[in-house]
């Protein structure tokens, strides 16, 4: 079966560079919409041994912070069409180095899997407060384990990720020089913060599970990267066409 017949006729090929910008331009869009939704309708927790105060604040912003989470939940599923996509473009220039996308590929979806389990957590406490009051041991138990996989897991899947991403970027020279070391200098602070796993539940603090620590030095440097990434492609969507058709064409040539 030839490259022709394995799509039916008029049906294009998808462009595996604009899908990934398109999937990088819609992680700013929801970064972006989660962001609000989180500081209109939700605003800052209180502190975890003030539990009436968080019985209280989980109630009243319990419709906010589902909407933060089905945003986020519609993020992730975003973010595994960008991986998709990153890890063609690699795997099209360079077949050799497919483990190592693999590994990238992997650790994202690894990341994104352990994003919707803190999710649920936070979801969870959300929705026992909304049912007679809920119970603040509770609550406070579920707030705490989504501290825990927003901060120190996060960040290791996040550091592996961007550090395999930035590596096979460097070389396979399918995408620019810049893309992949500004995914290595990404992965350095993720590998840092780490350590909040020891640093308290206080989320004002920088040193903090689940503090603002880890979203300005781990997440936010990540999602930037991520929207680069989908510009670039978007940019140069033609070349990566091309190279694909050449590298599909070549698997349908006759043994020699």
């Amino acid at each position: 079966m030839t490259a022709a017949h394995r799509w039916p006729v008029g049906w294009p090929t998808p462009n595996v560079g604009l899908w990934t910008g398109i999937a990088a331009l819609g992680v700013a869009v929801l970064t972006v919409t989660e962001f609000v939704i989180r500081q209109v309708a939700v605003g800052p927790r209180p502190a975890l041994d003030r539990v009436e105060a968080l019985v209280a604040f989980n109630e009243r912003t319990a419709a906010g912070t589902l909407g933060v989470i089905l945003t986020d939940t519609v993020l992730m599923a975003v973010i595994v069409v960008f991986l998709s996509g990153f890890r063609q473009l690699i795997v099209q220039t360079r077949r050799d180095v497919q483990w190592i996308a693999d590994i990238a590929f992997s650790a994202g979806i690894a990341y994104v899997v352990v994003t919707l389990v803190g999710d649920g957590l936070e979801g969870g406490a959300a929705l026992d407060a909304s049912v007679d009051g809920g119970s603040g041991t509770v609550i406070r138990a579920l707030t705490v384990g989504h501290a825990l996989f927003f901060g120190s897991i996060g960040c290791v899947l996040t550091a592996l990720v961007s550090f395999a991403s930035g590596y096979i970027t460097l070389v396979s020279g399918a995408l620019p020089r810049w893309t992949g070391w500004l995914a290595v200098v990404v992965a350095i602070p993720n590998l840092v913060l780490v350590g909040t796993a020891f640093g308290g539940t206080d989320d004002t603090s920088f040193r903090a599970a689940g503090g603002w620590g880890s979203v300005v030095l781990g997440t936010v440097p990540w999602l930037a990267w991520i929207v680069s990434v989908g510009v670039v492609v978007i940019r140069e969507r033609e070349s990566h066409l091309a190279r694909a058709r050449v590298t599909r064409e070549s698997h349908t040539l006759p043994a020699a």
